[in-house]
């Protein structure tokens, strides 16, 4: 067998990391023209131990679509870390996948209320002092989420700009998702059941007591609520309009018994009522 000459390895060699390098930026940068749907509503699993860190759902793009990534509790990958979610921004005329990052602080992540403590702006879950957490317990047991809109920017989408101190996180030295978040995702994407052509926006697995744990008594499925309850609408910029006449708030006058003189209401009727219950008396 003819060996390689060195230079043609490491022009194969090069040829391989810059494949590697342009599937790591497709996956990065996703573009799509067709705006995820809205988050869903679970409960939030009980936290596994100390060290964890929530890291909420979201939806993923595949060849088939949107595919629900459960939210699940992560070990942070450094003490005084937090983790960033990524989100879907609006922009030239698609939708575009902003990648979440663990870092000193919570950069910008759409506005996006993700429930749990991410409100749309920093995280109110948990926060480190010295080399411990310190647990939020108020909001890491059920989901606050009332907007359940899932993107930044475009028609229906949240109208959120990140702030000078968000600016200053994505600057700061951040790392990416850590390997239990890939796996977790990659096995999100081979279960058909997570694909929002086939659960229609109610995963079955919403969240997850651990990264890559989609069975179990830690597995969270999505609430079945109506997608168009007032509270959950997306927050779409329009004027209040006055209330009509018929609709401002009156007040209700407790019935009366029938026969009574309806235009004499108070105490007068009471009184009547006294007196018929004395005659009554006296002629037993």
């Amino acid at each position: 067998m003819r060996k390689l000459p060195f230079r043609a390895l490491l022009l194969l060699a090069g040829v391989f990391a810059l494949s590697a390098a342009a599937k790591a930026q497709v996956s990065i940068g996703v573009s799509v023209r067709i705006g995820p749907p809205p988050l869903p509503v679970y409960e939030q699993p009980l936290c596994p131990g100390d060290g964890y860190i929530w890291t909420p759902g979201y939806w993923a793009w595949g060849p088939d679509g949107y595919y629900w990534v459960p939210g699940t509790w992560v070990i942070a990958p450094r003490v005084g870390w937090l983790w960033t979610p990524g989100y879907w921004g609006w922009g030239g005329g698609v939708y575009v996948w902003h990648p979440g990052y663990w870092g000193p602080h919570v950069g910008f992540y759409g506005g996006i209320n993700y429930g749990f403590g991410y409100v749309g702006i920093g995280y109110l879950g948990v926060e480190w002092r010295g080399r411990t957490f310190v647990y939020n317990r108020a909001v890491t047991n059920v989901n606050v989420t009332v907007n359940r809109v899932s993107y930044n920017g475009g028609a229906g989408g949240i109208a959120a700009r990140p702030t000078a101190a968000e600016e200053n996180a994505a600057r700061e030295q951040h790392v990416g998702s850590i390997g239990p978040q890939t796996q977790h995702e990659h096995a999100a994407a081979s279960n058909r059941a997570l694909l929002a052509s086939e659960n229609h926006g109610r995963p079955p697995i919403a969240a997850t007591g651990r990264p890559g744990e989609f069975t179990g008594r830690g597995v969270v499925p999505a609430r079945a609520e109506n997608n168009e309850r007032a509270g959950e609408r997306p927050a779409v910029a329009r004027p209040e309009q006055p209330p009509a006449p018929q609709q401002r708030p009156t007040v209700v006058q407790p019935q009366q018994p029938r026969g009574e003189n309806r235009g004499n209401p108070g105490p007068r009727n009471d009184s009547r009522e006294r007196d018929n219950g004395r005659r009554g008396e006296g002629n037993r």
